[in-house]
């Protein structure tokens, strides 16, 4: 009953939702068909959502315009592409979404402007409101005309009325928010226009004014129509966004401006703005990584809900059910937005109703199966939940016999080997020679920022448990074990170790297993040989806790081999190293160390560090010996995990998903 409140309906224009919880608009890339609707995967993804309990599904963002901003409608769907065809498949499933009590509005799109992704531009020159400079191309983009910002306002009306006739409650507009087309038009520093379309505040926002009043029109007054709103840009200059707590000149909107947009988007209509902050510019606000505080918008949305009158959405991080309850009482916000984490765990909702709060599988915030994929190969996944978008052809297979399974390694790929298994029927046993389960989550979730990675340990404890899979704790298995065991089935996991070498004074060089794990103090300077996440992330804790860091990479830059890797991840880390006086030299090799001296050898010669340690970060190598003992001798025998390949947590999980999903 703690969180009775969160499951108060609250009133959103002209609907009620069930509950104060709503998915967050997440791309929908993978999730739309050849002729702009919807496919199965998609129809199946967004349900289960509802089944799981959310008040309100926000889909990710769609297309009307097809004049100005051509779309791919087989990547992303499109509404006005073929009208018919759209409202059929939508009818599949909103009415299934209605099934189960939740509401569900289409998120819709005034265009890209200069953020176009580079590989869906084509051969169409980007545009934004004036000739200014686009956000990843050197190239600078087409001021839109008058006629052309009247055609795109029409498409929205014709986008909304078909949405309509799909059985959607409501639209979102995507938006003043993130620096997309429409938020290009309310800042001042993309905004040159002199024409009725710039210049004035009210007059920056004419276009978003233009395009509620015509959904209304279309659509009716009742009709919602919500928007997607960015209180403040975090932009220090093109390209060039702020980190938390750095003070800066805003080039983009202020709070003070921001505000007076608040006002003005309610005056023109808007029944409810998702509040947040940040821009393309300034990514990890818009899309904030593990080094970002949970609830990082709170502060901004309690500021809009103290000017408006309409509800206000929060998300960014909301994962926490005590953190979303403190929001809705403390007047921050009416709605909790939670985007990845209904990725994670599709019945985030059900569980916490039901007291099951334990059972909730943590979003770890790493970015690599939604927004990762998304940018590399136009997929939305998650990486600690294999079904997630895949629902269908990753449904959990029946068995025809029971089988005893043996698993040796309990990290995360012996664990979510043993917890498929389980559910499915099967018998699973799982050695694990340490005293804890979770494998490399445990030094990799040292840090504060990595705390999800603890809390994603915890879990599969937990599941195991209840589950009740036999588990053995502190138990080497041998090769003479396996063979002599009563098993149907094998399942090696059993994981990586550090690479390491000599470099002399080895009495005070560690693995950054060792050293994140406190195992080993690595004095008040260090220098980490090896610029990889792992190395990177070492780096940035050790110099939040006052330690003086150096980071020597072979390579020309730092993080290249990891990947793939969302921008607001990768961008905040690269950022947030400097800013935290860590010197990073590349194209460097280490020599030897010895009497505290480490020596360097660089493009600019050989250099010496003075350090109390230094801490290696050079990778993992697969430990499989005993599987290849072994291989020829057990009938059915898996290898999987690092053990396999070293890779990452996503991985790890997804080829145990596959491989104990079909035994």
């Amino acid at each position: 009953m703690k969180y009775k409140e969160l499951f108060t309906p609250v009133q959103v224009g002209g609907i009620t939702l069930k509950n104060r919880f709503a998915m967050a608009p997440m791309g929908p890339l993978g999730l739309g068909d050849s002729e702009g609707g919807w496919n199965q995967r998609g129809i199946d993804y967004y349900v289960e959502r509802a089944k799981g309990g959310a008040g309100l599904i926000i889909t990710g963002v769609t297309f009307s315009d097809q004049q100005v901003e051509p779309q791919n409608q087989s990547i992303i769907p499109v509404s006005t592409h073929n009208p018919v065809h759209f409202v059929r498949t939508s009818r599949e499933m909103t009415e299934r979404v209605h099934a189960y009590g939740s509401k569900i509005f289409l998120q819709m799109s005034g265009g890209f402007g200069r953020v176009t992704i580079p590989t869906n531009l084509g051969e169409f020159p980007p545009v934004a409101p004036s000739e200014i400079p686009h956000r990843w191309l050197d190239k600078t983009c087409r001021s839109i005309s008058k006629e052309e910002i009247r055609s795109i306002v029409k498409s929205f009306g014709d986008g909304a009325y078909n949405a309509k006739r799909g059985g959607f409650d409501g639209v979102q507009i995507h938006a003043v928010h993130e620096g997309y087309l429409l938020d290009q038009f309310a800042i001042s520093m993309f905004n040159l226009r002199n024409d009725e379309y710039g210049g004035s505040l009210e007059n920056r926002l004419r276009f978003a004014k233009e395009v509620v009043e015509e959904i209304k029109k279309r659509c009716g007054q009742d009709f919602p129509v919500t928007l997607r709103f960015s209180l403040k840009s975090m932009i220090k200059d093109w390209r060039v966004g702020a980190l938390p707590g750095e003070e800066f000149e805003e080039k983009g909107r202020d709070i003070e401006e921001g505000l007076e947009a608040a006002k003005l988007l309610e005056k023109f209509g808007y029944d409810a703005l998702d509040t947040d902050a940040g821009s393309y510019d300034a990514w990890w606000w818009s899309h904030p990584p593990m080094y970002q505080e949970k609830g990082l918008y709170r502060p901004f949305c309690k500021l809009v809900k103290e000017v408006v009158n309409i509800p206000v959405f929060c998300a960014g991080r909301m994962d926490n059910p005590d953190m979303a309850l403190e929001a809705i009482q403390n007047g921050e916000c009416d709605v909790i937005g939670l985007g990845r984490p209904l990725l994670a765990d599709p019945d985030y909702c059900n569980k916490l109703r039901s007291g099951r709060k334990e059972q909730i599988r943590p979003c770890i915030s790493c970015h690599e199966g939604c927004m990762g994929r998304i940018a590399e190969y136009s997929l939305i996944n998650c990486a600690v939940n294999p079904q997630a978008a895949r629902e269908r052809v990753t449904a959990y297979e029946p068995i025809l016999r029971k089988k005893k399974v043996l698993i040796v390694g309990g990290g995360v790929a012996g664990c979510e080997a043993a917890r498929v298994l389980a559910i499915r029927g099967h018998e699973p046993v799982l050695f694990e020679k340490t005293n804890r389960l979770g494998g490399n989550l445990h030094p990799g979730g040292a840090p504060e920022f990595k705390e999800d990675d603890i809390a994603l340990a915890a879990w599969y404890t937990n599941e195991l448990k209840r589950l009740g899979v036999e588990v053995h704790m502190n138990t080497a298995i041998t090769s003479a074990d396996i063979l002599a065991g009563d098993y149907d089935t094998v399942i090696m996991a059993t994981g990586s170790a550090p690479k390491v070498f000599s470099l002399g004074d080895d009495a005070h060089v560690y693995t950054a297993s060792e050293v994140l794990l406190k195992e080993k103090d690595c004095g008040d300077t260090t220098v980490i040989v090896g610029g990889g996440l792992v190395g990177c992330e070492t780096a940035l804790w050790l110099a939040q806790h006052g330690k003086k860091v150096t980071i020597v990479e072979t390579l020309d830059k730092i993080m290249v081999v990891n990947g793939p890797i969302c921008h607001s991840n990768k961008d905040m880390l690269m950022a947030l190293l400097p800013y935290n006086n860590v010197e990073i030299l590349t194209s460097a090799k280490v020599q030897k160390y010895n009497g505290g001296v480490l020596t360097v050898e660089t493009a600019d010669g050989s250099r010496e560090i003075t350090c109390d340690s230094v801490i290696l970060a050079v990778g993992y190598k697969e430990e499989n010996s005993i599987y290849h003992e072994v291989e020829f001798e057990v009938p059915e025998i898996y290898l999987l995990g690092d053990a396999k390949k070293v890779s990452n947590i996503m991985y790890a999980i997804w080829d145990a998903f596959e491989v104990a999903n079909h035994i």
